[in-house]
Formats: structure tokens, C-alpha cells, sequence
């Protein structure tokens, strides 16, 4: 697993039934738009993640309509499980694990 991947699955992880936009998704993860794209596509074909086209009306919006990423239940697994082994394998932690009283690590 590619520190890439970590970094967009612990974004993702952090609220795992949350649907995000590619855009959102790469300024989060701290990732360009060429590398987060290829990564979602592979993790869609995976079944790591789901993508779907917002219900919106662009001209309503003022904006074009987006597509939403999720997590899959199997990729919430998964990632969790992959995440952790990188984890262990570098000796540093993501930040998966439960938080502390008051949001903040």
C-alpha cells in the first residue's frame, strides 16, 4: 500500500460513511488531482469504494455537478486492516485509532 493510498484512505476513514468529492477528497488527503483520481478508479474496481454523480441541478447549484466517493462496507475493512499493517510496518500511527475527549490529537 502507497503512502497515496494511506493518505487518501485515512481521510477517508476518518468518516467512513461520508460521501466526499474528488477535489475535497485531494486537498485533504494532501494529494494532486492526477494521482488522486488513478487511486480512486483502482479502489472503485476493488470494491473498496463506491461513486455515484450528485442529484443536482447545475444551473441551480452555480456549479457543475460532482461525483461522490464512499467507502464500501468491504473497503472500510479493508483499508482499516491495510492502513494499520503500513502503520506497523513504519513504526508511526495515521491517527485511525479512537480520539481523545475533545476531537483534537
Amino acid at each position: 500500500m502507497t503512502a497515496q493510498v494511506v493518505a487518501l484512505l485515512g481521510v477517508m476513514l476518518d468518516d467512513p460513511t461520508q460521501a466526499r468529492y474528488g477535489l475535497e477528497l485531494a486537498r485533504a488527503a494532501k494529494l494532486y488531482t492526477g494521482t488522486l483520481y488513478p487511486l480512486l478508479s483502482r479502489l472503485e474496481r476493488a470494491g473498496w469504494l463506491e461513486s455515484w454523480w450528485e442529484d443536482v441541478d447545475p444551473s441551480a447549484a452555480g456549479r457543475p455537478r460532482r461525483r461522490l466517493y464512499r467507502l464500501t462496507p468491504t473497503g472500510r475493512v479493508a483499508g482499516r486492516e491495510g492502513v494499520q499493517k503500513r502503520e506497523k510496518s513504519l513504526g508511526v500511527g495515521f491517527g485511525l485509532g479512537p480520539r481523545p475527549a475533545g476531537g483534537h490529537a
